[in-house]
C-alpha cells in the first residue's frame, strides 16, 4: 500500500497524515533521508488501528506502528515524571493537533511536518529558517526534559556542520548532572553516529563549549591545555591536534573502527605531567589502558577498543619506520598485521596524524614493504625451504630470519 493511499484513507476517517522529523528536514535540505517518520493526526489508538490492522504495534503504550518499512505515531503529548531520559507520561488521543505534537520534540530543525496529501509545510517553530541560517535551536525549556538531547544537540551540528545557539548552549549545560542518568548504550549511539558524520570534531566542540565533554568523554577532555612542541604541532594543544586528526580521518575511510584509532590514539598525552610539557614521552603506552578504560565504560564493540589500543601503542612506530633497525622493522610489521587494525588500518592512523609534515606520504610505506614480505615469505615458504612438516616453534623463528633476510636485500634494491 503506498503513503498517499494510507492519508486518503486516514483523511476520510476524518484524520490527517503527516511526514515528521528529520525526512522534512532533509526534505528542505536537499538530501536523502534515511527514513520517513509518520504522525497520524484526529484519530483514536482503536480507529487507526481498525483502519489499518495490518499495522504492527510497537510497544504497549507509545501509539506507534510499524508499516510498510516506516513508522506511524498517533500524534501525542509527553510530560516528564523524574529523572533521566525514560521517565515520561505520553497521552495520545484524537484531539492532539500537530503543533502538539511538534511541541515534545527537541529542536527546530526536527520539528517541522509536512502535510502528506497537500504538500504543505508545518513550521511552527520557524525550523526552516534555522536551516537557512544554519542554526540548531532548542524549541523552548521543554529541551531540559531530556538529557540525551546534549548529545543529540552535538550529533547534529557535526552532521549538519552547523551552529549552535546561545540559549541551547545554556540550556545544554543545566543538564550536566542528569546526563549521568542516561545508559551507556545511548551514549555510545549519539557518538557512533557523530563519527559518521564529515565533521566528527564538532561534537566534540560543541560538548566542550557547553561544559559536559568530561561527563562521558573524560580522556578527550583532559587533552585540553597538553601543549605539544610548537615545531611539530603547530595547530596547538593535544585536543587540537586530535580534533584534525579524526576529521582528516574522513577523507581515507568509511570504517568506525579506523576513525576511532584516529580519535584515541594520542589519549596518553592527556597524563602527561606540566613538567614534561611540552614534550610527551611515553604516551604510546601510557594511552593503551586510557583507550581500554573509554571502550568499556562506554560499552563500545571489543573490536574499537583493540583497534584503538593498536594505534595508540603502534603509531609513534609506524611514523619512525623508515628510521627503524631491520629486525624491529620486522617485528613491527608482523605484529601490526596480526591486529585487527592491520597495517592498512594503522597506516592511515599514522597518515592523519602527521599529514602536516612534509614528505610524509612517502616515508609512511610499511603497509606496502609489509604485505609484499608477508606474502613472499609465509608458513607455507618456510615449510618447503626447511622441508618441515608441521607447525613448530621453530617455523616462527625462521619466519622471523627469513623475513630480515628479506627486507635487508629489498632495502640494497631499493
Amino acid at each position: 500500500m503506498k503513503i498517499l493511499e494510507i492519508a486518503n484513507q486516514i483523511k476520510q476517517k476524518g484524520g490527517m497524515l503527516y511526514l515528521v522529523g528529520g525526512a522534512v528536514r532533509d526534505e528542505l535540505l536537499g538530501t536523502n533521508a534515511h527514513d520517513e517518520d509518520y504522525c497520524v493526526v484526529g484519530l483514536s489508538k482503536e480507529e487507526f488501528e481498525d483502519l489499518l490492522p495490518q499495522a504492527y504495534q510497537r510497544g504497549k503504550f507509545f501509539g506507534i506502528y510499524d508499516l510498510e518499512g516506516k513508522e506511524f505515531a498517533l500524534a501525542r503529548r509527553e510530560k516528564k515524571e523524574g529523572i533521566g531520559h525514560t521517565q515520561f507520561a505520553i497521552t495520545t488521543g484524537k484531539e492532539i493537533t500537530i503543533e502538539e505534537d511538534l511541541a515534545r520534540r527537541d529542536i527546530t530543525i526536527n520539528a517541522m511536518a509536512k502535510e502528506v496529501l497537500t504538500g504543505k509545510l508545518i513550521d511552527p517553530y520557524s525550523g526552516r529558517k534555522d536551516l537557512e541560517n544554519k542554526k540548531i535551536r532548542a524549541i523552548s525549556n521543554a529541551f531540559c526534559e531530556d538529557p540525551l538531547r546534549v548529545y543529540r544537540v552535538a550529533r547534529f551540528a557535526a552532521m549538519l556542520n552547523f551552529e549552535v545557539e546561545e540559549k541551547t548552549y545554556d540550556m545544554m549545560k543545566e543538564l550536566r548532572q542528569e546526563l549521568l542518568t542516561l545508559s551507556k548504550e545511548r551514549v555510545f549511539e549519539e557518538f557512533r553516529k557523530a563519527l559518521n558524520t564529515e565533521n566528527p570534531s564538532i561534537f566534540f566542540r560543541v560538548l566542550k563549549r557547553a561544559e559536559v565533554l568530561d561527563v562521558h568523554f573524560k580522556e578527550i577532555f583532559d587533552l585540553i591545555g597538553k601543549i605539544q612542541p610548537e615545531k611539530y604541532h603547530p595547530e596547538g594543544d593535544s585536543f587540537e591536534h586530535t580534533m584534525q586528526v579524526v576529521d582528516k580521518s574522513v577523507e581515507f575511510t568509511n570504517d568506525l573502527e579506523i576513525r576511532f584509532s584516529c580519535l584515541v590514539h594520542d589519549l596518553g598525552k592527556g597524563l602527561t605531567s606540566k613538567a614534561m610539557l611540552p614534550h610527551h614521552y611515553g604516551h604510546d603506552q601510557k594511552g593503551i589502558s586510557l583507550v581500554e578504560n573509554f571502550g568499556e565504560r562506554l560499552r563500545m564493540p571489543k573490536a574499537w577498543i583493540h583497534c584503538g589500543k593498536v594505534a595508540a601503542k603502534e603509531h609513534m612506530l609506524g611514523g619512525i619506520f623508515p628510521q627503524m633497525s631491520v629486525p624491529k622493522q620486522v617485528d613491527f610489521i608482523t605484529r601490526v598485521s596480526k591486529s585487527k587494525l592491520g597495517l592498512e588500518g594503522l597506516r592511515i592512523v599514522v597518515l592523519c596524524d602527521r599529514w602536516r609534515e612534509e614528505q610524509m606520504p612517502e616515508n609512511i610505506y610499511f603497509n606496502t614493504i609489509g604485505r609484499e614480505c608477508l606474502k613472499e615469505i609465509n608458513g607455507n615458504y618456510i615449510r618447503e625451504k626447511y622441508h618441515l612438516e608441521n607447525t613448530t616453534k621453530e617455523v616462527g623463528e625462521l619466519l622471523r630470519k627469513e623475513r630480515i633476510d628479506w627486507m635487508k636485500k629489498k632495502e640494497k634494491k631499493d
